[in-house]
Formats: structure tokens, C-alpha cells, sequence
């Protein structure tokens, strides 16, 4: 079975030397606009917490709110790190599918009736070792990413390996924030496997 929270993105086969140098100033309006769903999502995870915890539900107007914040984040994210080259849509399509549009294609299978109430009650708590784990993970992904600044520099194109590993800290990403904004009880796996 997997996850409810699934990431993906078809990174080009080749692409312009000069991306990793300006693709990140490119995506400075993403930035701005990410900044405020940001406070968004922190306030629907709040509010999630709240609703789970009394009446033992997510709402689906909230689930599918904090969905499409998530996905902003990731699309804008794999932008930066010149995944791919397609400038991103500014797309505030509210929905827990991917509505496509996009080379990053990001999606839940939220959890709404049948929650966990004492799970959901203590997940600050028990968010912490996962987070601890995420955390490594993805600083080593960003010392890949640096490393591929050069390679892509250099050759035109992004090495296997290193994308692959990419990617995948970026999926391990996706189902932590998934289980920190209340989007799912199940817990993500201490692992870069799917």
C-alpha cells in the first residue's frame, strides 16, 4: 500500500547550462506568494488539529485547502532546485488530486472521518523523531543540490543518482508535511522507499 501523499516530477533529459544560476531569481514571485500560504496552511493545520481532535473528522474543504498549499510548496520548490524548466503555474486550484498543468504532480488521499483523535492530540510529539529524520535527509539532498549546480553547469543535464536522490528526499518531504498539517494518521515511513 502506499502512501496517501505522493510526489513526482519529469525532470528533462537535457536543459540549459545557465538554469541553476537564475532559475531561483525567476521564482521570486512564487516566493512572495508562498510566504502567505504559508500562514495559510499553519492556520488550517491548527484548525485541522482542533476539528480532528473534538469531532474526530477533517473537513474536506480544509483537507483539500491544505492539498493545494503543500503543492504550491513543492512545485515552487522543484523549480528552484531546476528540476524542471517550465516556469510554474500560479495555480490555487483547491482539490487533494494533482490538477495537472505542471511537470510536478503532487497528490493526497486525505484521511476525513475515523481519526485518530489521540494521535492527532499528540502530534507535535510524536512528529519528532520523523522530523529529526526528514531533517538530515534533506540537508544531505541540498548538499547534492549544490553539487548539481556544477554538473548542470557543465554538462546540460542532471546525473541519475543524484536527481534520484533528490527526488526522493523531496517524497520523504511530502509525507511529513502530510502527517504534520493532519492530512493523514499513518506515519511516514523512516525510509527514501517507496
Amino acid at each position: 500500500m502506499s502512501y496517501p501523499a505522493t510526489f513526482d516530477v519529469e525532470t528533462p533529459d537535457q536543459m540549459d547550462n545557465w538554469r541553476p544560476l537564475v532559475q531561483w531569481i525567476l521564482a521570486i514571485p512564487h516566493a512572495i506568494v508562498l510566504y502567505g500560504l504559508g500562514i495559510l496552511g499553519s492556520g488550517i493545520a491548527v484548525v485541522s488539529w482542533f476539528a480532528i481532535v473534538f469531532t474526530g473528522e477533517l473537513p474536506e474543504g480544509l483537507a483539500k485547502a491544505q492539498a493545494m498549499v503543500i503543492r504550491y510548496e513543492m512545485r515552487t520548490a522543484s523549480y528552484v532546485g531546476f528540476l524542471y524548466t517550465d516556469y510554474p503555474p500560479f495555480d490555487f486550484t483547491i482539490s487533494s488530486s494533482d490538477p495537472g498543468g505542471s511537470p510536478v504532480a503532487v497528490d493526497f488521499v486525505p484521511e476525513l472521518t475515523n481519526r485518530n483523535r489521540v494521535t492527532v492530540g499528540f502530534r507535535l510529539i510524536l512528529l519528532i523523531p520523523i522530523a529529526i529524520f526528514a531533517a538530515v535527509i534533506l540537508i544531505a539532498a541540498e548538499v547534492v543540490w549544490f553539487v548539481a549546480i556544477f554538473v548542470v553547469l557543465f554538462t546540460g543535464k542532471w546525473n541519475s543518482g543524484m536527481r534520484e536522490f533528490v527526488v526522493k528526499a523531496l517524497r520523504l518531504g511530502i509525507k511529513v508535511n502530510a502527517y504534520a498539517m493532519m492530512l493523514t494518521d499513518e506515519y511516514p515511513p523512516f525510509s527514501l522507499e517507496d
